[in-house]
C-alpha cells in the first residue's frame, strides 16, 4: 500500500553554535500536491530545504535532530546528490547554469547521453561520443513542457532572466524518477505573463503525481496555485493548512505575526506630488542607449526632479533594467546624461559613485556583494573605496577604522532588519532577502544625493518589502533624497513614487502619473502612446 505522504520531516531542529535556527518544524508533502512553504526572510525556509537536499552545510555544523521520511521510509540524505537519486530536485532562485553552454548542454549536464564509435569499441566507453540528437530531442521535449518554442541549441548566455528560469525548471523535469521538486522563488524574475505560464507549468507537473514544494512571497500564487501550506515564523512551525480554509490576509498575518490594514501588507502609500517647473532637474538624460544583454536600452529620455521618486517599470526584457546599469557605470553605455547640471562621464563607475549617485542592484550576488566577506565589510566597501570613510591616520598610514564600521554595520543591520548571527558573518550565507537589504545598506552608507533602486523587493518576504519602501519613502520625505526606483512590480511604484516611465523595446513609451488609469499603463508596456491616438511608440 503506498504511503499517504511521498515527504514527511519531523521535529527538526538544527543549531549553529548557541543560535536555533530550526526548533521542531515538521512538514508533510503528498504525491501531485503543490505545498507552499511560507515565511519571511529568516524564517529558516532556507535552512528546512538544506536538510532536505543533505547540504554539506548542514552535516558540517553538527547536523541536525529530527526524522526525514521518503514514501513513509526514514532515510538519510548524506547529499545533494544522494537526494537527487531518492528523486528530490530542485529549481534554484539564483540561477545555476552554465553561460557558455547551450540550453541543451545545461539541461543534460552531468546525464549526458552518449553513442559508441570506432575508437570506444576499441578503447573503452569512456571514448563514446555525445549523442546530440537524442540530447536535442529530449531537451526540446522538456522545452515544449514549460511553453518554451526557443531553439534548444539557443546560448545560455545573454538569455532574458525569464528565459533561464524555465531552462531551470526543463531541466529538473527532463531528470527520470523525479518524486518531488522544490521550487524557489520561480516567480520572482518573471513578468505578469511569464508567472501565469509557469504556474499553469507547476499544476501540469503535479497532475503528473510529481509533488511539488512552492517557496514564494507572492500570496496570490499561493491562492491561486497551491493546495496547502505551511508557515514558518523564526525557525518555528507556525500552521499547516488547507489553501481552501484561508486566504492572503490572514496567511499575511500568521507570516509576520502581526495584524495587517486591510490586506495591505506589501505595500506603503505615499501621497503622489507634481513638481513644476520652477523645481531644479536632478536628472537629465537625452538619447540614452545601454548595451545590457536582455536588457538593451535603443533610446530613452526622461527627466527627474530633485526630491522626486521617479519610477521606472515595463515587462522583463524591455530594458528598463539597463538604465540605471548604464547611468552607473556597470554596462557599456553612450548619450548625454547630467545630473545636478553637470554632464556625466559614462563608462565610468567610480566617477558615478563620486558624483553623488548610488545604485542597489538587481543582481544582489553577481554585482552587489562580495559573497565571502562579512556583512561589515560589505556595507563599508565603497564609502570606504570611493570617500575614504571609515578609515584614521597612524603614523602617516591609512587603517581600517574598525570600531567604527561595527558601530555602523550594527546600526544598519537594526535599522534594517537584517536577520544574522552578527556583522561578521559572511554575506553569501544570508537569505535572499538579507542579502537585498545588505545591498540597500552599502548604498545608503554612501549617503547619495540620488540613489537607484533596481528591483529591490524582487524575492523579499512581505515584512521586508514594506520595511524596504517605507525607507524609500523616507529617505525622501525627511532627507530629501532624489530616487529613482525600477520595478516589475506595477502597484509597488504606483504606491510610492510621484511618476512612472514605461520602456518597451528599448524605449521610453510614455511617462504617467501615479493615478493614471490601468488602461494607459497596460497600452504604454504594450508600445502605445494613447496621446498619440493609439500609434505604436516610434
Amino acid at each position: 500500500m503506498a504511503a499517504e505522504y511521498i515527504l514527511e520531516m519531523k521535529d527538526i531542529t538544527k543549531r549553529y553554535g548557541e543560535n536555533t535556527v530550526l526548533s521542531n518544524v515538521s512538514l508533510k508533502i503528498r504525491p501531485g500536491e503543490i505545498h507552499a512553504l511560507l515565511g519571511e526572510n529568516g524564517a529558516g525556509k532556507s535552512t528546512l530545504m538544506n536538510v532536505l537536499f543533505g547540504m554539506p552545510v548542514i552535516h558540517a555544523t553538527g547536523g541536525f535532530s529530527g526524522e526525514v521520511l521518503i514514501d513513509g521510509e526514514k532515510t538519510v540524505i548524506a547529499s545533494p546528490h544522494d537526494a537527487m537519486r531518492k528523486g528530490i530536485g530542485m529549481v534554484h532562485q539564483e540561477f545555476m547554469l552554465i553561460p557558455g553552454f547551450t540550453i541543451t548542454e545545461n539541461i543534460k549536464l552531468n546525464r549526458e547521453i552518449t553513442k559508441p564509435n570506432i575508437l570506444s569499441r576499441i578503447f573503452g566507453s569512456n571514448l563514446e561520443t555525445l549523442d546530440m540528437k537524442e540530447m536535442s530531442g529530449d531537451a526540446r521535449e522538456a522545452l515544449d513542457s514549460v511553453g518554451m518554442s526557443i531553439d534548444e541549441y539557443t546560448m545560455v548566455q545573454g538569455l532574458p532572466v525569464g528565459y533561464m528560469q524555465f531552462v531551470e525548471i526543463a531541466r529538473e523535469i527532463d531528470k527520470k524518477g523525479v518524486k518531488l521538486l522544490v521550487f524557489d522563488e520561480p516567480t520572482a524574475v518573471l513578468t505578469e505573463s511569464e508567472a501565469g505560464q509557469l504556474l499553469k507549468v507547476m499544476k501540469d507537473i503535479a497532475a503528473k503525481g510529481i509533488a511539488i514544494i512552492f517557496i514564494t512571497h507572492r500570496l496570490d500564487e499561493v491562492i491561486n496555485a497551491a493546495d496547502s501550506i505551511t508557515i514558518l515564523r523564526d525557525g518555528q512551525f507556525v500552521t499547516a493548512c488547507e489553501t481552501k480554509d484561508t486566504n492572503a490576509v490572514r496567511l499575511a498575518e500568521m507570516m509576520i505575526g502581526r495584524e495587517g490594514n486591510d490586506g495591505e501588507f506589501s505595500f506603503v502609500t505615499a501621497e503622489p506630488r507634481t513638481f513644476g517647473k520652477d523645481v531644479p532637474i536632478a536628472l537629465n538624460i537625452t538619447h540614452l542607449a545601454v548595451d545590457m544583454p536582455g536588457e538593451m536600452v535603443k533610446d530613452a529620455s526622461f527627466q527627474v526632479h530633485e526630491g522626486e521618486i521617479f519610477g521606472i517599470g515595463g515587462l522583463a526584457g524591455q530594458g528598463k533594467i539597463g538604465i540605471p546599469n548604464g547611468i552607473m557605470g556597470v554596462c557599456q553605455a553612450k548619450g548625454d546624461v547630467e545630473f545636478l547640471g553637470k554632464k556625466m562621464t559614462l563608462n565610468d563607475a567610480r566617477a558615478a559613485l563620486s558624483s553623488g549617485m548610488a545604485m542597489v542592484s538587481e543582481d544582489r550576488r553577481g554585482v552587489g556583494l562580495l559573497l565571502d566577506e562579512s556583512i561589515e565589510d560589505n556595507i563599508v566597501f565603497n564609502a570606504m573605496q570611493i570617500k575614504g570613510d571609515f578609515t584614521r591616520k597612524f603614523l602617516g598610514l591609512t587603517q581600517r577604522d574598525t570600531k567604527a564600521i561595527r558601530k555602523h554595520a550594527e546600526n544598519m543591520i537594526k535599522e534594517l532588519d537584517i536577520r544574522c548571527v552578527s556583522s561578521l558573518q559572511h554575506s553569501g550565507t544570508l537569505s535572499g532577502g538579507n542579502q537585498q537589504k545588505v545591498c540597500i545598506a552599502r548604498a545608503l552608507t554612501m549617503h547619495p544625493k540620488m540613489l537607484f533602486v533596481s528591483e529591490p523587493t524582487r524575492g523579499i518576504d512581505i515584512g521586508a518589502k514594506k520595511l524596504v519602501l517605507e525607507t524609500l519613502v523616507k529617505l525622501n520625505r525627511e532627507l530629501g533624497m532624489t530616487i529613482v526606483m525600477v520595478s516589475s512590480e506595477l502597484m509597488e511604484l504606483r504606491s510610492i513614487c510621484d511618476n512612472i516611465a514605461i520602456v518597451s523595446e528599448g524605449r521610453v513609451v510614455d511617462i504617467l502619473p501615479v493615478n493614471a488609469s490601468d488602461a494607459d499603463f497596460g497600452l504604454a508596456m504594450s508600445g502605445i502612446k494613447p496621446e498619440r491616438g493609439g500609434e505604436a511608440h516610434e
